[in-house]
């Protein structure tokens, strides 16, 4: 079961890549013809990008930013319970996990509707909420005289 309860994660790193390859192939050509690069002043930041990309091109960066912040919860979660014993159910909360998350990506990256994204985000919340008790369950309330 630990490879199972890895594969998510696995996965979510995966897509992170492609965020990433998808930030910088639409940031890359959009800063070459605003010629942004000419006036940038030193120790930037993507963030200091908006108002001078269109909106629409710093969604994607905006989303791969989301990308490395709540999900290292998510890892280290995963990590734990893999490392403890994982059951089905975390092996399914996990693949929620991703799958809303890639899911967020595409709308904050396509639509950006916020209402709907939080509604995404709230239920990826709630699947991760239940893989951090697990992994508190697992670890916390261990049994040490018990072999896994």
């Amino acid at each position: 079961m630990q490879a199972q309860m890895l594969a998510p994660a696995a996965a979510l790193v995966a897509w992170s890549l492609v965020m990433l390859f998808w930030l910088a192939g639409t940031r890359l050509p959009a800063l070459a013809k605003s010629g942004a690069m000419k006036n940038a002043k030193p120790g930037g930041r993507g963030q200091d990008l908006d108002g001078v990309l269109p909106d629409k091109l710093q969604w994607i960066s905006h989303n791969y930013n989301h990308l490395m912040e709540q999900p290292t919860i998510f890892y280290a979660s995963v990590i734990i319970i893999a490392m403890s014993g994982a059951a089905a159910g975390d092996v399914t909360a996990a693949w929620i996990y991703v799958g809303l998350r890639v899911i967020h990506s595409l709308w904050q990256s396509l639509v950006n509707v916020v209402p709907v994204r939080l509604l995404i985000f709230l239920a990826s919340t709630v699947a991760l909420v239940y893989l951090a008790y697990r992994a508190v369950m697992l670890t916390v309330f261990a049994n040490p005289g018990v072999v896994a």
